[in-house]
């Protein structure tokens, strides 16, 4: 009788294996790694970073989704890495209960409803810093080819219209020496400020609060009010990012304020200038001429500054270096690591 239990394990043998098996198979669930959604192309070094933590799903068609696409890939989500074309708001939160953070390549948020996000305990995030001097270098950029009307005098090259030179050939703006007024002083203002030293500028700026005397000493600054600012620089370029409060800064009232001669350049936000009112100004010679990256309603342009020759115009590229936007698109990847490993994000838009 013995011998016929002969090579059969002991039961306490058994019971313990199986609970050996059990604990493994429940340690490689806990080992599941979140999933995670990449809204837009991104660099290959971003999301090979990501799925070191994550199991990532992306978009490499790099065309952008509407709201019920976004919620249904979010759906099963904890992260997402996202940017200015993806609105996050409570509509889209109630329909992804397991979110837990959203991370924005861009410095702005205003795709992005904070209040929501608070109430749905979702993380925000944001990429302050990194793309500050590359932002300030674009905004000269603007500011060059809008005082010297590159744009317009490269078309008529083109078009075949150049015939030889003339004295009075596309007279433009003289930078050097010119009175410029920034609308902003934060980061990307006081890097724009610096640059204008260089070009030996006088340099005025307002914002809702004055800086420091020490950057204001660096940057050869001074405060003035709004309507300083207007009626005496030459150009003006903004800075400030975009809320109800910024919403039109420069309408109607603000232009008119402005010289005849003097240049209007944006690389902020679309929505702090009213275009329409723009666009009329420059039709009317109110102001000489404007150098924009932004738009309002972007990527719908006012089809109207297509009719302008006064005016530069860029598709939201003042950040668009490639260093830059790498730099960019990883800030943000680790804003989302952080928050989705039980830390704090580096850049948390909505602390809680």
């Amino acid at each position: 009788m013995r011998n016929s239990f002969k090579g059969l394990r002991p039961f306490s043998e058994i019971l313990f294996s199986s609970l050996m098996q059990a604990e493994k198979l429940s340690n490689r669930g806990s080992l599941m790694k979140p999933k995670v959604l990449v809204t837009r192309e991104v660099f290959d070094e971003v999301l090979n970073y990501l799925s070191q933590y994550f199991e990532v799903t992306s978009n490499p068609s790099d065309i952008p989704m509407d709201s019920n696409t976004l919620s249904e890939k979010l759906y099963d989500k904890e992260g997402a890495l996202i940017t200015l074309s993806d609105k996050i708001d409570a509509t889209l939160l109630s329909r992804c209960p397991n979110l837990k953070a959203v991370c924005n390549i861009a410095v702005g948020y205003n795709n992005i409803d904070l209040d929501a996000c608070t109430k749905a305990r979702v993380m925000a995030t944001n990429t302050p810093g990194v793309l500050d001097d590359t932002t300030g270098d674009f905004t000269w950029a603007l500011i060059l080819a809008t005082a010297r009307r590159l744009t317009e005098a490269e078309a008529y090259l083109r078009n075949g219209q150049w015939d030889g030179w003339k004295l009075k050939q596309f007279l433009g703006l003289d930078v050097h020496h010119a009175t410029l007024g920034i609308f902003g002083f934060g980061r990307i203002g006081q890097v724009v400020a610096k640059r204008a030293i260089g070009f030996e500028m006088k340099i005025i700026y307002h914002d809702i609060q004055e800086v420091p005397p020490e950057i204001e000493k660096a940057c050869h600054a001074n405060y003035v009010s709004k309507e300083e600012l207007l009626a005496q620089a030459d150009i003006v370029t903004i800075h400030v990012p975009y809320s109800p409060a910024t919403y039109h800064l420069i309408g109607e009232r603000e232009l008119e304020q402005m010289k005849p001669t003097s240049i209007l350049i944006n690389a902020s936000r679309g929505g702090v200038v009213d275009d329409s009112a723009l666009i009329d100004a420059l039709r009317k010679g109110t102001i000489a001429g404007a150098g924009l990256d932004v738009f309002e309603n972007e990527p719908k342009l006012n089809p109207h500054f297509l009719e302008l020759k006064n005016v530069v115009l860029s598709p939201h590229i003042a950040s668009s270096s490639r260093n830059t936007r790498v730099k960019m698109a990883m800030l943000a990847a680790q804003n989302l690591v952080a928050a989705l490993n039980g830390k704090t994000p580096p850049n948390l838009l909505n602390p809680f």
